[in-house]
């Protein structure tokens, strides 16, 4: 049962992330794509009145006059909307989730000894350190560099260098699959905390400024927009780490920090390209950099053919072979008082000969195709037992 309750908080917390990612990803990227699309008013009443760009659209069979002022109205209307709820959302639900599936199982999915040997409490205060250390570097870097000359593209060569010497210490303390996630939930904390800290505070003094009478500082808008910009290219990066879960060849693979700073290189890229395209610039040369760094990770990646070896014929697997290479590489985490975790895995137990018939399917799916069992290959399966239960289910699974 109580695997069963967790299976359900896995569920509804996940699809409750996706949710609130949905609604702040969508503003984001349309604001983003707002500012590159405004054109200079033509009509003299608008600049008159401090609009510095506006836009024409279609949508959903009606017109749309969104207007930009250049620093802000000279009256603030009674009503105005702000953007927050979503960035928070987003990551208390994503915070939530990790809790429920890593911290609480922090030697299952945090730790492999064959990275970091640690214990399931240091794992835990090392995951909770990671992220509040990934935002107080970015922060202090934007702090001191940020209002600079230049300081944009100090911003910006510094934080590569953050964000790779990020990746490299996450794969070197945890497991490949948790490192992956963490420095995009490093990643995503840093976003939720431009708005929380910065972009929001900002716009709350400006506002409150022009309510008193005065004229607004132009130095919160501007730091605003430098942290939001940052945003924008982080999301894409954060997305692949989210999803990066589900792929074990790249959190699994020989230098995987490499793979994840080459993919999210590859993210950065493709919003470049639809940052510029926003603005009237045509670079068809951001996506196919990013298809090619792709295809050269794939194909560094690729897992090498199996020496020839004198294999069985088609059929020939016995269950008895099935059930021992079960019982060293799936009982850790699928057993009635599995020695991984503090119950069994998705509530399967796999410990007779009628169990694993019944998952026999899913076992060649999740082991086989995807080879995403075991979880991060800590049990260290091999290819060689991977294809023998491959043969034996596409042989009929059979239980002799």
């Amino acid at each position: 049962m109580e695997a069963y309750i967790f299976d359900w908080l896995n569920l509804l917390l996940r699809w409750l992330h996706v949710i609130t990612a949905i609604a702040w990803i969508g503003s984001s990227f349309y604001f983003v794509w707002l500012d590159n699309s405004l054109l200079p008013p033509e009509d003299p009443a608008l600049k008159a009145k401090g609009v510095g760009g506006e836009l024409w659209a279609v949508h959903g069979g009606g017109f749309y006059n969104p207007q930009k002022y250049l620093l802000a109205p000279k009256k603030l209307p009674a009503h105005l909307h702000w953007f927050f709820w979503e960035a928070y959302s987003t990551w208390l639900s994503g915070f939530a989730l990790f809790s429920v599936l890593y911290l609480f199982n922090a030697k299952t999915f945090l730790v492999d000894p064959g990275v970091m040997p640690m214990a399931a409490s240091t794992a835990v205060a090392a995951a909770l350190g990671f992220l509040a250390a990934g935002w107080l570097l970015y922060d202090a870097v934007c702090r001191v560099f940020g209002d600079r000359r230049h300081g944009d593209r100090i911003v910006g060569v510094l934080l590569v260098v953050l964000v790779a010497a990020g990746a490299w210490l996450a794969c070197h303390l945890f497991a490949g699959r948790a490192a992956f996630l963490l420095m995009g939930a490093t990643l995503a904390t840093i976003m939720s905390g431009n708005v929380f800290f910065w972009i929001i505070p900002g716009q709350r003094k400006m506002v409150a400024s022009m309510r008193a009478g005065n004229a607004p500082d132009p130095i919160h808008g501007k730091r605003g927009k430098q942290r939001s910009v940052h945003n924008t290219y982080f999301t894409l990066p954060v997305l692949f780490a989210m999803l990066s879960n589900h792929y074990s060849m790249t959190y699994a693979a020989p230098h995987n920090w490499v793979v994840l700073l080459a993919i999210m290189l590859a993210g950065v890229l493709v919003r470049q390209f639809f940052v510029l395209r926003h603005k009237g610039i045509f670079k068809p040369g951001y996506p196919i950099a990013a298809v090619v760094v792709l295809v050269a990770v794939a194909v560094w990646i690729a897992p090498q053919p199996p020496a020839a070896t004198a294999a069985p014929a088609q059929g020939e697997v016995s269950f008895a072979t099935v059930q021992a290479i079960i019982a060293g590489h799936c009982l850790q985490c699928h057993a009635a008082k599995p020695s991984m975790m503090p119950v069994p895995g998705k509530g399967v137990v796999l410990e007779d000969k009628a169990a694993i018939l019944q998952h026999a399917q899913m076992i060649y799916q999740q082991v086989v195709v995807q080879k995403s069992m075991p979880l991060g290959n800590l049990t260290h399966l091999s290819d060689e037992d991977r294809r023998v239960l491959g043969e034996w289910y596409e042989a009929g699974a059979k239980g002799e």
